[in-house]
């Protein structure tokens, strides 16, 4: 997927302040759509709170053949009472004053010239020119959404994060307080708690696997801090990343603005099958480009804070790439999907006996499309799970059972080392690259842990196959046809031997600083 801009990509939240509407304005609308909803409709959501039962059951799906629904009216009316607006306060530092202002030495003409007119703060070592800030009180504004009876509410983690207070607004104008119950940052997701003498009215998760691009949507929120607000789209794109290792969000034509943040993307049956998150926009408007984060992502993640206060995702333990056509040709591969394992340390995959170089097609069941949807899989699965992982290797495919440890608790950096200056050993010209072998002293000159071996890239062809597949001065070839490349000589017997077998590349493992990759290096006879 093309990368989007970071310069145009912005999360819907805002600030009050930056929309030149305060808070009092916004209760004033906040009270302005009270009627929206009638007396009946709010009865009723009432006592499907009473009862326990979401919003949005009765919703009449459209007719047969019918392209769009006549109004949106009755499906907002039904589920519009478990939304709410969510107004943050932090104490915030302010920046130093006259930070990125023309700097004057004391003694300048400068600082004379602001003592005549009467403003000494703004001269050198002045409170007003490069002195600290005093502390404010900063009013953030976002939307939410009640996924319980008891007052579980999800909204988007940037919403609330370093906020000291945190107040839910409810749709009838009832205001209280609210806790974090617990959030994560990897899919911006947050889940906060209200204590109330009645049962809320909630709203329950859809399943945005069903979302089909062209059905059509609806967003609800607090846009700008104007108050409740709805609008209609259809789903324009599904299954888009971002940014994160877990994105996998709905894009929608659907009005979302600043304020729309963590509001909740009904489908027509009044389920909610996405949060909206971000939008793309030159200008920090809605131009019809917004996404939300797939409910089938949230719900997860959502259950998990609700039962432990935090995430805990299963972890496989592996290192891995995606199958290039190419690499698929020089596998054998009948098509290049799946994931390949390019390293393997210590952990659940390495104690079930997978190796570098496999490529996993099968996870607990599920085909592995990606590296993409292997992640998603293995994320969605509870720590200390025993999964059957199918890995296609050149004998054939074989099914390991691995034990899933915890993602959160094995993360943590591994600092790769990198290259400086390394003596270079005697080379030869091979696959447009200047090759030399590994020796003690090389591996040591490299900070290369003891006993590497293999063979070190000392030039690259500008105009080589090699170099076009980025290889670079200091990467390290290790394997070469999924075997141990020691020498020289190793290489080229790999060579020969794809050749011999009628393949027109060579999949070969190299090391960057420290993390390995395989590529796939045309052979074709010289």
């Amino acid at each position: 997927m093309k990368t989007l801009s970071p310069r145009y990509l912005l999360t819907a939240s805002a600030l009050a302040v930056t929309v030149g509407l305060g808070i009092a304005g916004a209760q004033e609308a906040q009270q302005a759509q009270q009627d929206d909803v009638s007396p009946e409709a709010s009865q009723r959501a009432q006592e499907a709170a009473n009862n326990n039962e979401p919003l949005g059951q009765s919703a009449e799906p459209a007719a047969p053949g019918q392209v769009m629904p006549d109004s949106f009216a009755n499906l907002v009316e039904q589920v519009a009472p478990a939304v709410v607006n969510i107004t943050t306060t932090a104490v915030v530092s302010q920046p130093t004053r006259g930070e990125g202002g023309p700097m004057f030495p004391e003694g300048s003409p400068f600082s004379d010239l602001f003592r005549d007119f009467g403003m000494p703060d703004m001269g050198p070592g002045g409170p007003g020119f490069g002195g600290p800030g005093m502390p404010q009180r900063s009013n953030a504004l976002g939307s939410g959404f009640v996924i319980s009876a008891d007052g579980f509410i999800v909204t988007n983690n940037h919403v609330i994060d370093g906020a000291d207070e945190i107040e839910i607004e409810f749709y009838s104008g009832t205001k209280l307080p609210a806790e974090v119950i617990g959030t994560d940052p990897n899919t911006d997701v947050a889940l906060l708690k209200v204590k109330s003498d009645d049962p809320l009215p909630f709203v329950q998760f859809g399943d945005s696997d069903d979302a089909r691009v062209g059905d059509w949507v609806l967003a609800l929120g607090n846009p700008l801090g104007q108050g409740f607000s709805a609008s209609s789209g259809i789903v324009s794109a599904r299954n888009r990343e971002l940014s994160g290792t877990y994105d996998d969000y709905l894009q929608t034509d659907a009005a979302i603005n600043r304020g729309n943040s963590g509001g909740p993307l009904f489908n027509l049956n009044g389920e909610v099958i996405g949060v909206n998150t971000a939008i793309l926009s030159p200008n920090g408007g809605s131009i019809g480009i917004g996404f939300s984060m797939a409910s089938n992502v949230v719900s997860s993640v959502v259950n998990q804070l609700q039962e432990f206060g935090e995430t805990r995702r299963g972890w496989l333990g592996v290192k891995i790439q995606d199958v290039t056509p190419d690499m698929a040709e020089a596998l054998g591969l009948a098509a290049n999907s799946g994931a390949m394992v390019t390293d393997v340390p210590d952990g659940p995959a390495k104690d079930a006996g997978m190796r570098s170089g496999d490529v996993i097609t099968s996870f607990d069941g599920n085909e592995v499309k990606d590296t993409r949807s292997l992640v998603r899989r293995v994320a969605e699965a509870p720590e200390g799970e025993t999964v059957e992982v199918v890995v296609q290797r050149t004998e054939g495919p074989e099914t390991l059972e691995v034990t899933l440890g915890r993602r959160e608790t094995a993360e943590g950096g591994d600092g790769g080392q990198g290259t400086e200056g390394p003596a270079q050993p005697s080379a030869e010209e091979l696959l447009g690259m200047k090759l030399g072998q590994i020796t003690p002293e090389v591996a040591s000159d490299m900070g290369l842990p003891n006993g590497t071996t293999g063979l070190v890239v000392q030039e690259v062809n500008p105009e080589s196959d090699a170099a076009e597949k980025g290889l670079a001065p200091g990467d390290v070839i290790t394997e070469a046809g999924q075997q141990p490349v020691t020498s020289i000589d190793d290489l080229k017997a790999r060579i020969d031997e794809a050749r011999e077998a009628g393949r027109k590349s060579l999949l070969v493992l190299i090391r960057r600083e420290g993390e390995p990759r395989f590529l796939a290096l045309p052979v074709a006879d010289s």
